[in-house]
């Protein structure tokens, strides 16, 4: 049995194909065009352009793998997450996405918060309001471009517009829908009480989904567009990050990955929906039914050595991976960077500070360092930021049994050993580390009856491949760093506090 995964991030959509035995059998990548910014923390993706990418990359994957169509038992997709994407009557875009990582809602989230009350919005949706979830960028769509917003009918978030255009099917996970701050995350269902409070028709939320589900078929269209077969069924998929989690096998309590992509994610899986009261945590339904889990989530987390790569580039000749030669050079400086901190707060932060207006800094530098000790420096302050997760879960007496590193976290050997100092724990890395797209191939295969259930399909095809210990000097240190680290941001925003009084 062939089982297709398609992953709709941000950078750009993924394909990949895999046996019941785990085995990747091929894979296909299309990019995506680079997100608008119009305005500072502005963030928008033509939904259209995510359909062009997975086309080109299942095409592609069957191209190259030689594997007749008619041999993929079935689909499941993955994919960034809060996006929306707002349908007209006959299913066509209104307008660009506002991404997962616009933060220009911040009024509708105080609106939101007001409106509901702070503790009764946990309580409806185990989470607060930021500008990051779907609900926001609907309201703001609402108040500034009233035209628009009259022709929505339908909503979607990025991936199930793409599975929407494989099949004609509306649907929508569980997982997936917890981020839009619509669903009772405790109870499985929409929450007829956000709808109605903040003026949202329940007609204009999707049928709701497991992840495993059979939500629709490849239609005749969707075949011709990207060479899959007609009739083969689709599952419903998940949110990337539980999708990731099912693919590192993150399906039982206690279970934990710290993944940086784009952004960075600490992931746990609990028996029940547990709620952090302060809301720095996000807790959502996960992939397995009866399963949720909660999340720590860094903004810019993969994009901060992104962002450094792109300004500031790498020496480096011929086809060489840009990222080896800056994390070579990163690794000729001792651990702690020579006191050189960097806080990643490129596009404002959600764990632990629910701030959209933080700005990321550069602390300490001196005339002897150099670019390495930056580039060090970055590496640390990501996984400093992800530690943060770890310090709530601690506080809320979340059990961690075991941590796995996905993302670009995983292939970088000198992140991995980074990120095991200043966890100060082991980090295990899997096999084959493949993403998101692994995780919604794995759900597929569910639905389509390889597996009898997701915890049954990580039994069988997730397996360890090395574990990395921390180094216990470089450890201490870490945690020395860490400390410091945490009185960054309270003095940057009594900078920015006490520039913005002046200004007012």
């Amino acid at each position: 049995m062939n089982l297709l995964g398609i992953d709709v991030g941000t950078g750009g959509t993924r394909a990949l194909l895999i046996d019941e035995s785990g085995r990747v059998l091929a894979s296909a990548t299309a990019d995506h065009r680079p997100f608008a910014s119009p305005q500072t923390g502005w963030a928008e993706q033509k939904p259209q352009d995510w359909w062009r990418a997975c086309c080109w990359a299942v095409q592609q994957l069957l191209s190259e793998s030689g594997i007749a169509a008619s041999k993929i038992s079935a689909v499941g997709f993955s994919g960034q997450m809060h996006g929306a994407v707002l349908l007209d009557a006959d299913g066509n875009s209104l307008r660009p996405s506002l991404i997962w990582c616009d933060q220009r809602t911040a009024d509708e989230a105080a609106e939101i918060t007001q409106l509901i009350g702070a503790e009764r919005l946990i309580q409806l949706t185990c989470n607060p309001a930021l500008t990051n979830f779907t609900l926001t960028k609907l309201l703001w769509v609402r108040k500034h471009e009233p035209r628009v917003f009259d022709r929505f009918r339908m909503l979607q978030l990025p991936k199930d517009y793409v599975r929407l255009r494989l099949t004609g099917e509306y649907a929508m996970d569980m997982a997936d829908a917890s981020g839009t701050l619509l669903l009772d995350v405790a109870n499985r269902r929409w929450s007829k009480e956000m709808a109605s409070a903040t003026g949202i028709s329940i007609a204009a939320l999707p049928k709701l989904f497991e992840s495993s589900e059979v939500c629709g078929a490849v239609s005749k269209e969707g075949a011709e567009r990207t060479g899959l077969a007609a009739g083969t069924p689709v599952v419903a998929g998940a949110g990337d990050q539980a999708a990731g989690a099912v693919g590192l096998g993150i399906v039982a309590p206690g279970a934990v990955h710290a993944t940086i992509g784009t952004s960075g994610v600490v992931f746990a899986s609990t028996s029940s929906p547990i709620m952090d009261p302060h809301g720095r945590l996000h807790t959502f339904c996960h992939a397995v039914p009866n399963r949720w889990h909660v999340m720590g989530v860094t903004q810019a987390a993969g994009l901060s050595l992104r962002w450094f790569r792109d300004q500031f580039g790498a020496n480096s000749s011929g086809n060489r991976d840009p990222y080896e030669a800056l994390t070579e050079e990163a690794a000729s400086v001792p651990p702690g960077s020579d006191g050189v901190f960097w806080v990643p707060y490129l596009m404002g932060e959600r764990t632990p500070h629910l701030d959209p207006e933080a700005r990321a800094a550069l602390v300490g530098l001196a005339a002897n360092h150099r670019r390495a000790h930056v580039v060090r420096a970055i590496m640390e302050g990501v996984a400093f930021s992800l530690r943060d997760s770890f310090s709530i879960f601690e506080e809320l007496k979340i059990p961690v049994t075991n941590i796995r590193l996905g993302g670009g976290g995983a292939r970088s050997p000198l992140w991995r050993q980074i990120q095991a100092d200043v966890y100060g724990d082991s980090v295990e890395i899997v096999e084959a580390e493949e993403g998101a797209a692994y995780g919604a191939a794995l759900l597929a295969g569910v639905g389509a009856g390889a597996w009898s259930t997701v915890d049954e399909a990580c039994r069988n095809v997730v397996r360890v491949k090395a574990t990395v210990e921390p180094h216990r000097e470089s450890a201490q240190t870490m945690q020395r760093q860490y400390s410091t680290y945490r009185r960054v941001y309270p003095a940057l925003r009594s900078i920015r506090d006490s520039y913005s009084s002046q200004t007012a």
